[in-house]
């Protein structure tokens, strides 16, 4: 099967925000979504691995904007599987615009979960193999973020509409968290240029996280969501954002 997946994606009003550009969770919703067409391709799909009681869950992105796309624009999306490695299944994205201009890429890195103990799955003991190719455009793998003193503060439930099949948190709608911390008014001025999203743990319904940012410098944010019980502080996902 060739490893490369291509799939056209128009850009409609519930893809935009209020300035007529692409929500940058678009960006990983688009990204989950050819990856989702193109295991289906390759047999390694969402119902294909819960017969095996097994599920993709995605655990790092890397994102770099050139271009958010506007409404009504039609964007060409190319997708292709990495070679995996000891632990994961890393798969690249490529956006262009109709003109061939490239919007937007991604490196997102894909771990086998087990569904009823909800522990990571290895490749070599998967049973599920993806060949994956190397056209030398991807980018690099992105690296942990250190949580940092962070001084602003907001509390936010996990909800029905925030939840995926998995019944956790969908990775979409981290980065409608994030941008729903600062105001219209910064985000007319300021669009993504990068992100890097580390999932750290599970958020589900019900439950309560904090999220810590700041500014560390002009035009980068970090995010940092804690999920706090009575005896543990967990970190459940950390963001870097670079802003224009």
């Amino acid at each position: 099967m060739e490893p490369l997946y291509v799939q056209n994606f128009e850009i409609t009003d519930i893809a935009v925000d209020r300035y007529g550009r692409m929500k940058p969770s678009m960006i990983l919703f688009i990204a989950q979504e050819v990856a989702g067409m193109h295991c289906t391709e390759l047999s390694v799909d969402y119902d294909t691995l819960a017969k095996r009681r097994m599920f993709w869950a995605v655990t790092r992105h890397r994102v770099q904007i050139s271009r958010l796309p506007r409404r009504g624009e039609t964007i060409r999306v190319e997708t292709w599987p990495m070679p995996t490695t000891r632990v994961a299944y890393p798969r690249s994205v490529v956006a262009y615009d109709e003109a061939g201009n490239e919007c937007f890429r991604s490196i997102s890195i894909w771990v086998l979960m087990d569904l009823d103990t909800r522990s990571m799955i290895l490749p070599g003991k998967s049973g599920i193999s993806v060949v994956g190719s190397l056209r030398g455009m991807e980018l690099s793998a992105p690296t942990g973020l250190a949580a940092k003193e962070l001084f602003n503060r907001r509390s936010r439930p996990v909800c029905f509409t925030d939840l995926d099949r998995n019944g956790h948190m969908n990775n979409t709608r981290y980065l409608d968290w994030i941008d729903d911390l600062l105001p219209s008014a910064f985000h007319e001025q300021h669009t993504m240029k990068e992100f890097t999203v580390c999932y750290l743990s599970e958020a589900r319904e019900g439950q309560e996280l904090e999220l810590c940012w700041d500014f560390l410098e002009e035009g980068c944010v970090q995010v940092d969501a804690h999920r706090k019980t009575e005896d543990k502080d967990e970190r459940i996902f950390a963001a870097r954002i670079l802003f224009d």
